[in-house]
C-alpha cells in the first residue's frame, strides 16, 4: 500500500542542509522534502502469519499462572492493602502512616542470585521465592523499618504455570513471616533470550520508620555489644564459588547424600533463608538497638563495617560460635582460603544487632523467646589504626 507523506511542522537540520535538495534548491518553508512512497508487503493470511505465540509467548499459560497463584497472594494481604490481583499497579493506603509523626519510607530490591541454578537442576521452586522475601525485607530492617509490601519480577525462558506458580507460593509464604503484603509483580516471558527451564527473580520493598528511630552508624557508641544471630545455612549468596566447588572441583551431584548435612546436597543447599524481619522488630520494642547488619555478600566484617562509624572499629571474636558443616565443606575440599570464604560467605551468621551493655541480656531474652539462636559475639571499640577496615574477625572458630 501506499504510505502518504504529512509535511513537517518545521524543517529538521537535514532538510535545511542545501547539500540533501537537487540543485541547491531550497525547499518551501515549512514543507519537508519530498519522500518517495513504497509498497509495504501485503498483509498476509492470519492463517500463515507471524504470532506471539510462534516467537514463543504464550499468554494464556502466563493467565493459567496468575490463577494458581492468587491464593497465596490474598494470604499476604495487611488491613492497608486495597484491591487485589490483576491491576495495573499494587495499592496501598498510606493514611496508615499518619500514626507516624516523621514517617520515612525505606526502599530495598535484591535477588537471589545463581541459587536459582540450584532450583531448576532440583526442580523445586518455592524455597527461591522465600529466599527473595529474606534478601529485600531483612534489607529494611536494618534501618528498623517495618516492611510494608513487596512487588516481584519473575523472568522465565518459558511459562510453566506450576513452576511459576510454586515461586509466587515461596514468596507469598517468605512474605507472611516477614509481615509485608505482596502487592503485585510480573511475569516474563522472554524465549531465545533464556532457556526453556532457565528463570531469574527479583523483588522490591517498601517499609517505614519513624525519623527519631532510625537505626544506624549515628547511634553506635564505644562499648556497645555486637549480637550475633545464627543463619540456617548459606542463605542466597556465595552460590557462584559454592556452586565452583561442588560441581567443578568435586564433581558431586546434587542427590549426593552427605553424612555431615545428614541429608542429600541439594537439600543442603536450597535450605531457605531465614527472614529475621520480625524479630529484629521485636527486639527494637523490648532493648535499645543502635543498628543491624544484613550480612550478605561480602561477608560478616564487610557488612558490619557498614554501619560503624568512622571512628569506631567493630571486633568479633570467632571463637564464639562453630559454623556449620556446609562452611567446612566449601572451604576443605574445595580448598578455599579462610579470608575467600569469610568475604563470600555468612559463615553461620545471618543478622547482627548492636545494642548498648545494659541491654544485652534484653536482647539474648527476647531473641530466645522467638527462638532466634543468638549470642554476644564481639563489641565497639575506638578505632586505633587509619588503615583499620571498621570491622573485623579475630580468633579461630570454635570446634
Amino acid at each position: 500500500m501506499n504510505v502518504p507523506v504529512r509535511p513537517a511542522a518545521t524543517l529538521s537540520p537535514v532538510a535545511a542542509d542545501h547539500s540533501h535538495v537537487p540543485d541547491g534548491r531550497t525547499p518551501p518553508p515549512n514543507r519537508a522534502p519530498a519522500v518517495p512512497t513504497r509498497k509495504l508487503p501485503a498483509m498476509p493470511a492470519e492463517s500463515s502469519g507471524a504470532s506471539y505465540a510462534a516467537a514463543g509467548v504464550d499468554i494464556e499459560a502466563g493467565d493459567r499462572a496468575v490463577e494458581l497463584m492468587k491464593e497465596w497472594v490474598k494470604k499476604t494481604q495487611r488491613p492497608e492493602t486495597v484491591g487485589g490481583l490483576g491491576g495495573f499497579a499494587g495499592l496501598f493506603d498510606a493514611s496508615a502512616l499518619k500514626r507516624y509523626e516523621r514517617p520515612l519510607l525505606a526502599s530495598a530490591t535484591d535477588g537471589v542470585g545463581t541459587k536459582v541454578d540450584l532450583a531448576r537442576k532440583m526442580g523445586v521452586y518455592d524455597t527461591i521465592g522465600h529466599d527473595l522475601v529474606g534478601m529485600v525485607v531483612d534489607d529494611l530492617v536494618v534501618c528498623g523499618a517495618e516492611p510494608l509490601f513487596m512487588t516481584d519480577y519473575i523472568c522465565v525462558g518459558k511459562v510453566f504455570p506450576e513452576r511459576v506458580a510454586a515461586i509466587v507460593k515461596g514468596i507469598a509464604e517468605g512474605c507472611v513471616l516477614a509481615g509485608c503484603a505482596l502487592v503485585g509483580g510480573e511475569t516474563a516471558e522472554h524465549p531465545g533470550l533464556l532457556g526453556e527451564d532457565d528463570f531469574d527473580v527479583a523483588g522490591a520493598g517498601t517499609g517505614v520508620v519513624e525519623a527519631d528511630r532510625l537505626l544506624g552508624a549515628d547511634r553506635i557508641r564505644t562499648g556497645d555489644v555486637v549480637i550475633a544471630m545464627a543463619s540456617s545455612g548459606l542463605h542466597s549468596n556465595g552460590y557462584s564459588l559454592v556452586r565452583h566447588v561442588v560441581f567443578d572441583r568435586l564433581g558431586w551431584s546434587l542427590e549426593r547424600e552427605v553424612e555431615e548435612f545428614g541429608r542429600t546436597l541439594g537439600a543442603e543447599l536450597l535450605e531457605p533463608t531465614k527472614i529475621y524481619s520480625l524479630d529484629c522488630l521485636a527486639l527494637t520494642r523490648t532493648a535499645e538497638v543502635h543498628a543491624f547488619s544484613h550480612i550478605t555478600g561480602g561477608g560478616l566484617a564487610n557488612n558490619l563495617a557498614r554501619v560503624v562509624p568512622d571512628h569506631l572499629h567493630a571486633t568479633v571474636d570467632r571463637s564464639t560460635w562453630a559454623p556449620g558443616p556446609v562452611f567446612d565443606l566449601i572451604g576443605s575440599a574445595g580448598q578455599v582460603e579462610r579470608t575467600e570464604l569469610e568475604k563470600t560467605l555468612n559463615m553461620g551468621v545471618g543478622m547482627i544487632a548492636v545494642v548498648p551493655e545494659e541491654s544485652v541480656d534484653t536482647a539474648l531474652t527476647t531473641l530466645a523467646d522467638r527462638g532466634v539462636d543468638a549470642w554476644v559475639a564481639g563489641g565497639i571499640v575506638d578505632r586505633q589504626s587509619a588503615v583499620s577496615t571498621g570491622a573485623a574477625l579475630t580468633g579461630d572458630y570454635a570446634s
